[in-house]
């Protein structure tokens, strides 16, 4: 399969890359030809043999794994100093680092913990993670796709059944307002020519950890439904795309590229017009 031109050498940043979708999709910009940043909160296992898969498939020199917790302002700074360091640019950020529904309330049975059963420092972890490092990564970035006038922000979303799940409310709240955020950034970054749009499975994914039972009738996505729309996202076909919210499942490579799109955009949440 002959990948964009445009992704030859590009720069991308992919946050929690050493696991799950993050790794999927950092292996997608390899095989498309990017030079790919993953980060971990921790320089583990997981960390160490995702980026020896990325060098097998990029090539050596392709990849940088970087312990990080997007948690910290200081830590996202420095993993945008080490990739300007390495790779002498960056061109896009996959905001993909999160905690999911299963960090307070196992979904694999049938009880709930309830928003006022929750633990507060599951609480507080979840929202800081979710939330805050969505929003330090995004700023640590923005100096430099400001000032060549070009980047993309993508940042992962769930879909809204999740969102409002019942026992799931931290982890439902901090995708809605990654969902906000990035209609309201996408406005904000209006002639800057730095993109923003959100991006999810659009369904349950077979990530290999099984954390959720699923009603009958219903089946794990494969996780490679994420490999097509992330290298678009990353190249120059999707320039001029902002402020939209895309689903992998509805991503239909025998389409046109443009019916392509058009399929896999769904509606975001309206907002005002923002003064």
């Amino acid at each position: 399969m002959k990948h964009d031109p445009s992704l030859l050498g590009r720069v991308v940043i992919v946050t929690g890359g050493s696991r799950g979708l993050g790794r999927e999709m950092a292996l997608a910009l390899a095989e498309g030809g990017c030079r790919v940043v993953i980060t971990a909160r921790s320089e583990n296992e997981a960390l160490k043999s995702t980026f020896a898969d990325l060098e097998r498939t990029g090539g050596a020199g392709c990849a940088l794994a970087l312990a990080a917790d997007v948690r910290s302002f200081a830590d996202c700074q420095r993993v945008v100093a080490r990739t300007l360091g390495t790779f002498g640019g960056l061109h896009a950020l996959f905001n993909n680092a999160g905690l999911g529904l299963q960090y307070i309330n196992d979904f694999s049975g049938k009880s709930r913990t309830l928003f006022w059963e929750t633990d507060n420092e599951a609480w507080e972890g979840l929202v800081d993670t979710n939330v805050n490092g969505v929003f330090y990564m995004a700023k640590a970035v923005m100096p430099t796709l400001l000032a060549q006038k070009f980047g993309k922000i993508v940042n992962l979303s769930t879909n809204r059944h999740t969102m409002l799940r019942l026992g799931g409310s931290s982890y439902g709240g901090a995708k809605a307002f990654v969902e906000l955020a990035t209609r309201s950034w996408a406005k904000e970054l209006e002639g800057t020519g730095v993109t923003c749009n959100a991006f999810l499975p659009g369904g349950p994914v077979d990530t290999g950890i099984r954390t959720v039972a699923l009603p009958p009738g219903f089946k794990f996505h494969p996780i490679e439904i994420m490999r097509a729309p992330t290298r678009w996202l990353a190249s120059d076909q999707s320039n001029g795309h902002t402020g939209e919210r895309f689903l992998a499942r509805l991503w239909d490579e025998n389409l046109p590229l443009d019916q392509r799109i058009a399929t896999a955009r769904e509606s975001g949440i309206e907002l005002p017009q923002i003064m």
